[in-house]
């Protein structure tokens, strides 16, 4: 029987990390910061200077903060501060009625009938990216980050804006990002200890200029299309079926207006930021993941090949892929984008025993709860095949964990609204690796995850990258 592949992950510390020592590991990942608790515990609090921090673990809690008392626990405001010069006001980083103003104009863009029109232009971005790989020699080491950031954002630009993603544009904004999420932490731990004042200016000059570099590239894009649908608002737009072409005719059922400039901007940077960052890291993971577990590679092959037509552009053929749609939920669990959902307490409140001030921040892990002890079967492991069936060992039945303990995309009225969307895309992109190439690991390199604003590999993912000879049409 083949050894289960589990994958290295920052090993927590034993005990709890004084907050002198969590202010400058936490400086460089949210990771490093946990302890062996962390994963056990239903609630945690952290008590620093500048912020009170609760950790909630247990699925009712979470519930509660997440669903059932939505309203009551808002995105934290430190959040919208560190993200607003890279996505402005958008849904990301509003709250209230501007949220929901917002979300009910960007919902359309979203509906199912919508996603599964675009499906032709993924497919396009996944046969460059074939193209590209079939470009490296046999067998060489290839950084699939890099490769994975370029096909999820070139899948977003050609399905918001009709425009497909050269090499340079893809780098721009896979550097620009990078600087961007590498900042991030160190700009914000001085406000946990009081400190706001101590951010290093030049610090925050680097993070600005990485947020208006990808900005630039963003007016670049849209203001054309933008100053047309209002100098014609009747005219046939010959991109009418991409998702701007949506955001571009919504209008508000109380006023009648819809996105101004600056606002669409903020709500594409949204999109393409988010969308595409997400869809890289949750990707690379699952290639990793994949390179570690060669038998479960081939199963992915087998099914490729017998059930995937690259050809096709009916994306309800995916649904079939039964296996593929594995990998990429246990990627998820085992390596969740976004590992930790910041809210803030709107007023005072009490959680299990604990009695929660006004405007404390409320931590919701995906990082944790993904890999909790208590309720997932051995959760360190790479298992796709743990959706198919309840494990006697399991703390809980396998359904009942992925309707408790799995959230990924978030939860309740805040989830993510690309869900449909990233779960077509991650099908399609891992059906058509699996179809024409095979990944091994490269020996001696290890990816080091580190939580950010996104969970990324600090030292990226290199994997070597053979193509398959019955993968060729």
């Amino acid at each position: 029987m083949t050894t289960p592949y589990c994958p290295h992950y920052p090993r927590p510390q034993a005990e709890r990390p004084s907050a002198w020592r969590m202010f400058f590991s936490k400086r460089r990942s949210w990771l490093d910061a946990l302890y062996e608790r962390s994963y056990h515990m239903k609630m945690g609090e952290v008590h620093l200077p500048g912020i009170d921090l609760y950790m909630v673990n247990e699925p009712a809690l979470v519930r509660r903060v997440m669903v059932d008392e939505a309203a009551a626990f808002p995105k934290h405001s430190m959040l919208g501060d560190a993200l607003r010069p890279l996505l402005g006001d958008s849904i990301f980083t509003t709250n209230g009625e501007v949220w929901q103003r917002q979300r009910a104009l960007m919902d359309p863009s979203f509906e199912g009938a919508r996603i599964k029109h675009v499906f032709g232009r993924m497919r396009e971005a996944a046969q460059a990216m074939v193209d590209r790989l079939k470009q490296v020699p046999d067998g060489a080491e290839h950084d699939v980050e890099i490769e994975m950031t370029h096909v999820a954002a070139d899948i977003i630009l050609r399905t918001i804006v009709s425009q497909p993603l050269d090499s340079r544009g893809a780098h721009q904004v896979f550097e620009a990002f990078a600087r961007y999420q590498a900042l991030a932490p160190r700009l914000m731990m001085p406000a946990f200890f009081g400190l706001r004042w101590l951010r290093p200016w030049w610090q925050v000059r680097r993070s600005r200029r990485a947020a208006a570099e990808i900005r630039a590239l963003l007016v670049e894009w849209i203001r054309p299309r933008f100053d047309t649908a209002h100098r014609s608002p009747d005219d046939a737009s010959a991109e009418e079926s991409d998702i701007l072409a949506t955001l571009l005719r919504v209008r508000d059922p109380v006023t009648g207006q819809g996105f101004g400039f600056e606002e669409l901007i903020d709500q594409v940077a949204m999109l393409f930021l988010a969308g595409h960052e997400t869809s890289a890291s949750a990707l690379s993971w699952a290639l990793h993941l994949l390179a570690h577990a060669p038998d479960l590679q081939e199963r992915l092959h087998d099914e490729a090949r017998t059930l995937f037509d690259p050809d096709s552009n009916d994306s309800s053929a995916l649904k079939d892929l039964t296996l593929t749609r594995n990998v990429f939920r246990e990627a998820l669990r085992l390596f969740p984008p976004v590992g930790f959902l910041a809210r803030q307490s709107a007023q005072a409140c009490t959680l299990r025993d604990k009695r929660i001030p006004a405007h404390a921040s409320v931590v919701v892990s995906p990082w944790l709860i993904q890999r909790h002890r208590g309720l997932w079967a051995r959760p360190d492991e790479f298992d796709p095949d743990r959706y198919e069936g309840d494990a006697p060992e399991a703390p809980l039945p396998v359904r009942e964990s992925l309707r408790k303990a799995y959230l990924p995309f978030g939860m309740g009225p805040r989830v993510c609204i690309g869900a449909t969307f990233a779960q077509q895309e991650a099908a399609l992109i891992l059906a058509t690796l699996a179809r024409e190439f095979r990944f091994e690991p490269v020996p001696g390199h290890e990816p080091e995850p580190v939580g950010r604003l996104t969970i990324r590999a600090e030292n990226g993912i290199r994997l070597r990258v053979f193509r398959r000879a019955d993968g060729a049409r």
